[in-house]
């Protein structure tokens, strides 16, 4: 499920990072976000800064755990009335992604948010609850060759790394999907 949501984007943020520092400087913002919706105080105004005006979100879990985020991120719900805790046990960044992972001990629920942002604004949130995920880097596949099955399988394996897998749910009993970088 791909959703838009609207936003309150109040101004600009300006900020401009190199690349070698770009995953810590992403990393910090959504740690900075996931602050901001446990201090169970209204989400300040320039958290939204944050924020694309339109924020492409997609869901993957069971319909029952599609409101928790989409709630705090459209305003209809602040951190005071927050039903579900948003409490990072792992932040991992990777290029413009950056994957957090936790645990709600009271609904026995494990999810994933996987954002992504450009020039240190978020613009997509990718959301998954009892699904095992995995974080795949793909290499250049044009280099693929088509030569034999061998060597595609060879050059395939060499061009997709693993660089992240969800720890935090059985990983029997759920769906597992892979996210491409």
């Amino acid at each position: 499920m791909s959703t838009k949501l609207k936003l309150a984007n109040l101004g600009e943020n300006n900020i401009k990072v190199t690349s070698v520092d770009e995953e810590e400087h992403n990393k910090s913002i959504i740690t900075t976000l996931y602050e901001a919706f446990n201090n169970y105080n209204n989400i300040d105004q320039s958290v939204h800064l944050l924020f694309a005006p339109y924020l492409e979100w997609w869901f993957h879990g069971p319909p029952s755990h599609q409101h928790h985020l989409k709630r705090l991120l459209t305003g209809s719900s602040s951190p005071s009335h927050l039903s579900f805790p948003f409490v990072p046990l792992s932040v991992a960044a990777f290029e413009s992604m950056v994957i957090v992972e936790g645990y709600d001990d009271e609904r026995s629920v494990a999810w994933v948010h996987a954002w992504t942002l450009a020039d240190g604004i978020i613009t997509h949130v990718r959301e998954y609850y009892n699904t095992s995920v995995t974080v795949t880097r793909l290499g250049n596949s044009q280099s693929l060759s088509s030569s034999s099955s061998e060597s595609t399988v060879h050059s395939a394996n060499k061009n997709c790394q693993s660089v992240w897998q969800s720890k935090l749910c059985d990983e029997s009993a759920v769906p597992g999907l892979v996210l491409a970088l």
